[in-house]
């Protein structure tokens, strides 16, 4: 069976989600279509580097991630790093032809996604944006019962991803509060991930009304080098500076399909964890869904006898979208793992088929040009055009 070398950029929290789903693939995936080798792992500096591929299973290591990018057994380059280094990693991964798996956002704004995605077209290589909350089976779901017309046509969709581990104004500044590094705030961090589901789901987004705001004005600078996102850690006493990115977003959306929509992401609601929830009417029935339990897809059927009418429950198992490949029963318990390895498939498939893979880079640039437009929407305090 054919073997893939993966080089991954980054060492932290989604570099660990890309680890195991590396090693897992086949074993829920089998045949699987190659088996991903973790040949080597850059980080900031040798001795973060050692330590993470030593942890994540990879066989070599470095502190450039330029090395990485040239070794000539390398074929994937996976970039699980801040924002703003996105676009120079995937730009010099695409010059040496390699294939190209990029966390979100895809880039700090459109212009930049935009020499992204040129690059590899010019390259011809497979590249994918990981917004992997549409691999979770009853997502996949919902987009079978839309295809099938079991709601009919689409009227209108409701979606909000609210967090609360940056509630707490002694939360550190991490990268993600800072615009040179995150590009934007809640808006990148999470609204993007609403954004690719409603695209996916609904159809092209066409126009936005929107409002930012940042409810959180300064923040302790953070101890150490590594991100601590605001829940691990408290900073009472430490020297603050400056957010400026958004805290919270919310906008109207208009779709090509003649479909009304809503975003709301904050990553300030005390009480939500991971919040990521869509509501799609249509004409002829409804569909719900919360990643919090994230086994479930409420549906309903507007044919059902009027004694029989409401919300009723489905479990994802063997019988759904990825499901003859994860566990045997449904509700056994799908997590953030599972997602991850089932995008991982995807996307190793589609290199070795030389086929396309969605959400690519051209879903990562639209979602950028839409991101731009809701600021735009919001400085403006009008509708914007895409």
């Amino acid at each position: 069976m054919e073997q893939l070398n993966i080089g991954m950029i980054g060492g932290g929290f989604m570099g660990k989600a890309h680890s195991l789903a590396y090693a897992a693939m086949p074993m829920f995936f089998w045949p699987a279509p190659a088996v991903p080798n973790r040949k080597m792992l850059a980080e900031i500096d040798e001795d973060l580097a050692r330590e993470s591929a030593l942890r994540f299973g990879f066989e070599k290591y470095t502190g450039d991630w330029r090395k990485l990018v040239e070794h000539p057994d390398i074929h994937v380059v996976d970039i699980a790093t801040p924002n703003n280094t996105h676009a120079e990693i995937a730009i010099a991964a695409a010059e040496a032809g390699k294939h190209i798996i990029c966390e979100k956002p895809l880039a700090l704004d459109a212009e930049e996604a935009e020499r992204m995605l040129e690059a590899v077209e010019r390259a011809g290589v497979v590249h994918m944006v990981a917004f992997n909350y549409r691999r979770t089976p009853a997502v996949a779901l919902a987009k079978k019962f839309i295809e099938e017309g079991a709601i009919g046509n689409i009227l209108n969709f409701r979606g909000t991803y609210l967090q609360d581990w940056s509630a707490d104004p002694n939360g550190p500044l991490s990268w993600r509060f800072q615009k040179a590094v995150a590009g934007s705030g809640a808006l990148g961090d999470i609204g993007t991930h609403v954004l690719d589901i409603a695209r996916y789901l609904v159809g092209e987004i066409v126009a936005v009304n929107s409002v930012l705001r940042t409810i959180i004005g300064k923040r302790p600078i953070q101890q150490g080098g590594q991100d601590k996102l605001g829940a691990s850690q408290k900073l009472v006493d430490a020297p603050k500076a400056t957010v400026d990115v958004d805290d919270e977003v919310i906008t109207s959306l208009r779709f090509s399909n003649g479909a009304l929509g809503t975003l709301e992401a904050t990553r300030n609601a005390y009480g939500r964890n991971n919040f990521l929830t869509f509501e799609i009417d249509g004409d002829h029935g409804s569909l719900y869904f919360n990643y919090e339990r994230r086994d479930e897809l409420q549906v309903f059927f507007a044919d059902d006898p009027a004694d029989r009418r409401g919300f009723r429950t489905i479990y994802t198992g063997p019988a759904h979208p990825y499901g003859e490949n994860l566990w045997p029963i449904p509700a056994i318990g799908i997590g953030y793992g599972e997602t991850k390895i089932i995008e991982c498939y995807e996307f190793v498939k589609a290199v070795i088929e030389g086929t396309t893979v969605s959400p690519s880079f051209h879903d990562g640039h639209r979602i950028a040009q839409i991101c731009d437009a809701i600021v735009e929407s919001s400085e403006k305090q009008t509708w914007v055009d895409l």
